[in-house]
């Protein structure tokens, strides 16, 4: 045999060996790799953990957010209708004083002068068409008259000045008006002054109390109590 084949047959021998430490050497690094893909998939993981919980977070603050928003609207409307609802009220507690005056001068003129006086029948009718227009200008902008005689009494609507003894109505029963009360809207502006019965059955029960309003005639003032 040659010398030529000598190194041939060397380096043949270690080929075999040079693979097996190269493919020691892959499996290694791909140990290493493994386990680097492991840590940053758990890194991942638990910031996507981190980002998820940071959007349930905004998502919550949004919702909030936005029921709140509808809060606010919903009270805005609400307070801008009953403004413009009871926008008047100081100026119908203002003025409600007419209405008691038309009440007096009807009240004050007796029967028996306008029967013999055309001139003061004729400003009685006046006074009385007055007094009805004010009345009607008043309910165009929602304030209504109580005049509860005849109806069980409503604390929330009268006030009771006296009570009078009466076993021929129920107990509670508005005798007589001293002066009107009046309603704007659902709201009482000012509570109709009253005599209460006492003495009789018990007043049958109704929702709230509530009386109708049944203004009195406008020919005829605010009844006088009886005394006797």
């Amino acid at each position: 045999m040659s010398d030529d084949t000598k190194p041939n047959e060397q380096g043949a021998a270690q080929q075999p060996a040079a693979q097996s430490a190269a493919a020691s050497a892959s499996g290694a690094e791909s140990e290493v790799g493994t386990a680097q893909l492991k840590d940053m998939i758990a890194a991942l993981q638990t910031d996507l953990a981190a980002k998820n919980a940071a959007v349930a977070e905004k998502h919550d603050q949004y919702v909030r957010a936005v029921a709140e928003t509808e809060n606010v609207r919903r009270r805005l409307e609400k307070e801008k209708d009953e403004t413009a609802k009871y926008a008047i009220t100081k100026f119908a507690k203002d003025i409600l004083s007419v209405g008691d005056n038309f009440q007096r001068a009807i009240s004050a003129v007796p029967k028996e002068a306008i029967d013999t006086d055309p001139a003061l029948k004729t400003l009685l009718e006046g006074v009385v068409l007055a007094e009805r227009e004010y009345r009607v200008a008043l309910e165009r902008h929602g304030v209504k008259v109580i005049s509860p005689a005849g109806h069980p009494f409503n604390p929330h609507h009268h006030q009771a000045v006296m009570e009078q003894e009466n076993p021929d109505v129920p107990n509670g029963t508005v005798l007589q008006v001293f002066q009107l009360g009046y309603l704007i809207d659902d709201r009482c502006l000012r509570p109709a002054m009253v005599v209460v019965s006492r003495g009789g059955a018990k007043t049958a029960q109704t929702p709230n109390n509530m009386a109708p309003n049944n203004p009195p005639p406008s020919n005829a003032g605010p009844e006088e109590p009886n005394n006797d």
